[in-house]
């Protein structure tokens, strides 16, 4: 069945991200410490890719689009940018990026937008970073298009998405040693996804990665990623990030993680210039 935009807005409404993995109220300090702490040592084995930041930063017109409870925003903010736009579809998550501002003395504006018809006009802004974004819409070409719409001449993005790793490409035979891996612990807290390692279907273990409930969750091929970019930017680069330990049963060394990261992450990432 075809799921639509409202599936989309209600699922990630009643589950920000982090909810239901931190057991600590999402309107206090130690709810964003903690989860400033996964974005950065778990995620991103340690320390956030330098690619990830343009050139100018600190007097760019910047929006992160789909910006959820505000890692993002506040990682621009932290950096120096003056002119940060959060946006998200969901109300709830905007609350939480509102009270991670707050909490930590930032400035940003966050308004409700969808990525697949945003409100902003042309050439808005200089630089766009979508996350972890397009691979759940309904329509990913709309929202890619959006992007390069409201970006101004020579103006740049960083988009990222889940992305068909080593793991993912051979899931039909390392299913077995995902379940063993389950039967040893491995999983998720939270969002029903305590047997994510067990799932046979590829495409379900992506999607229960956000939860057992989330409608939708693509992940895409090195081709497949760049043929979706490519009517709409020049590609400077594309890289790997993105592998999360915490989901293992045992602890890896750091070396391994950053290993792990650079060479088998879940999410690609793309630097891009407007066309």
């Amino acid at each position: 069945m075809q799921k639509s935009i409202d599936d989309v807005r209600k699922f990630w409404n009643a589950n920000p991200l982090y909810t239901g993995e931190i057991d600590t109220p999402p309107d206090s300090k130690e709810f964003f410490d903690k989860t400033r702490e996964i974005f950065i040592n778990d995620i991103f084995a340690g320390k956030l890719d330098d690619r990830f930041f343009p050139e100018g930063l600190e007097n760019q017109k910047l929006l992160d689009l789909g910006c959820g409870v505000g890692m993002w925003v506040a990682e621009f903010c932290l950096k120096g940018c003056r002119d940060v736009t959060g946006a998200d579809l969901t109300p709830n998550s905007l609350k939480i990026a509102r009270n991670r501002c707050a909490i930590y003395g930032l400035k940003a504006t966050l308004v409700e937008e969808n990525a697949e018809a945003l409100s902003f006009p042309d050439g808005t802004f200089d630089h766009v970073n979508c996350s972890g974004v397009v691979h759940h819409t309904v329509h990913p070409e709309k929202a890619v298009s959006e992007i390069h719409r409201v970006i101004a001449n020579n103006g740049t993005a960083m988009i990222s998405v889940y992305y068909k790793n080593f793991f993912l490409r051979n899931w039909g035979v390392l299913r077995y040693a995902g379940k063993v891996l389950s039967a040893f612990g491995a999983k998720l807290s939270g969002r029903g996804r305590d047997d994510i390692f067990a799932t046979d279907d590829v495409n379900d273990l992506v999607r229960i990665y956000d939860g057992s409930e989330n409608p939708i969750g693509l992940a895409y091929s090195d081709a497949e990623f760049r043929a979706l970019l490519s009517p709409y930017f020049i590609i400077e680069e594309t890289y790997l990030h993105f592998f999360p330990a915490r989901s293992l049963p045992f602890p890896i060394p750091k070396f391994l993680h950053r290993f792990l990261d650079k060479h088998f992450g879940f999410m690609i990432f793309a630097t891009l210039r407007k066309i």
